[in-house]
């Protein structure tokens, strides 16, 4: 929990709380206005940052390319569409699968726009069948959408407000939050910091322009840098507007607007650093922004579990489907953590199966309380929430 610390002196109960530490000099490169106390890692790179993210080459030409990240964000919105629409339609797996994989370059029909991009080839590759299956387990469950969802039966529930209602299967999983939350990792995360961050894209020339008479005026390595930013779904304003943010944007603006200019200004820096050729900074803001998605996966998480915690009672009465869903996100948040940089990643693959197996379980409608709470507490001590 948040109180780390109690100690009995002369009759009186003190409570300590660990302060968080970080950079507090607001002029360094890795300020965190959040820190309460200096841990003497303050940066200076002495770079200059653009108001947004926009970059030229010495003619005036965008070096900025992220296409094709933008068409798999705009194929996995159609997707996620798809699937929501189980609430109110019998959903057919092969359908999901041609989307996933970019059937015919329009997902088989499915799309409403043509592109030679696709989700599937960017997947964690042994994750590919674990997607596939929660599309037949998804599909299944929309069998019975007419239905109220009861424990060993699939169905529908309502949150308290009665405006949103959410497809369930037998066991209580609203696959459609599980997907989403497993593919922003296995695609989107995976491919940014194990990818385009790894030393072979990170290795690519940096003197020369791609192919200029293309209108590739970006070097390789400026691209793969681009091609990281474009997986995050932000504008290139971004946090002066929020609209327009999708998946991880999303995930980021949940855990407060501090960690959205402090993500975003990692990214700027790290673009300028490239253009500079400070290769030393551009590590560090690699280094920075992996830590950073990783506390926005794992704070989402423990901010659905604690909700699915605090909806528990009103599950214990069926009163509504806000605990499923919790908790349906807090699953796919903490899924998606396995797509992190090993060597980095703070948590453990055993913590976040003993999290997965153990304290949330398969069947939601046999989690208790109890073990939600020890989730929570695992989260925390992890992460120092």
């Amino acid at each position: 929990m948040k109180f780390k610390l109690t100690i009995l002196l002369a009759g009186f109960v003190l409570v300590t709380a660990c302060k968080r530490k970080g950079c507090i000099d607001p002029s360094a490169d890795n300020y965190d206005p959040d820190a309460e106390k200096d841990d003497a890692t303050c940066v200076y790179s002495g770079l200059e940052l653009p108001s947004i993210y926009a970059y030229t080459d010495s003619l005036g030409n965008s070096t900025v390319s992220y296409s094709g990240q933008t068409e798999r964000l705009d194929q996995m919105d159609e997707l996620m569409a798809y699937l929501r629409s189980g609430n109110a339609n019998t959903l057919d797996a092969q359908v999901m699968n041609d989307m996933f994989s970019n059937t015919g370059g329009n997902g088989d029909g499915n799309f409403s726009f043509t592109s030679t991009k696709e989700l599937k080839d960017k997947c964690f590759a042994s994750d590919t069948s674990l997607i596939q299956g929660y599309f037949n387990d998804i599909a299944i469950a929309s069998v019975d959408y007419a239905f109220t969802a009861e424990s060993g039966l699939a169905g529908t529930a309502n949150n308290s407000a009665l405006t949103e209602t959410y497809l369930l299967s037998s066991g209580g999983i609203e696959y459609a939050e599980v997907i989403e939350k497993t593919m922003m990792g296995a695609i989107f995360m995976y491919q940014a910091t194990q990818v385009y961050f790894g030393d072979d894209k990170m290795n690519a020339d940096n003197t020369m322009p791609v192919d200029p008479a293309a209108g590739k005026h970006y070097t390789e390595m400026e691209h793969h840098w681009d091609e990281a930013f474009g997986y995050f779904g932000v504008p290139v304003n971004f946090p002066s507007t929020t609209l327009g943010i999708r998946y991880w944007g999303i995930a980021c603006n949940e855990t407060g607007s501090g960690n959205n200019s402090r993500v975003m200004n990692h990214f700027k820096r790290g673009r300028a650093a490239i253009v500079a050729m400070d290769y030393l900074t551009r590590n560090n803001e690699i280094e920075s922004i992996i830590e950073r998605w990783e506390e926005i996966a794992a704070e989402n998480a423990y901010i659905q579990v604690k909700a699915a915690k605090n909806a528990h009672n009103d599950f214990l009465t069926f009163a509504d489907g806000e605990y499923f869903h919790a908790l349906s996100m807090a699953y796919g948040y903490i899924q998606s953590l396995k797509y992190l940089p090993v060597s980095t990643r703070q948590i453990s693959f055993t913590q976040i199966e003993d999290l997965l197996d153990n304290k949330i379980g398969n069947n939601f409608w046999n989690t208790t309380w109890a073990s939600l709470d020890d989730a929570e507490d695992q989260l925390d001590n992890i992460y120092n929430f």
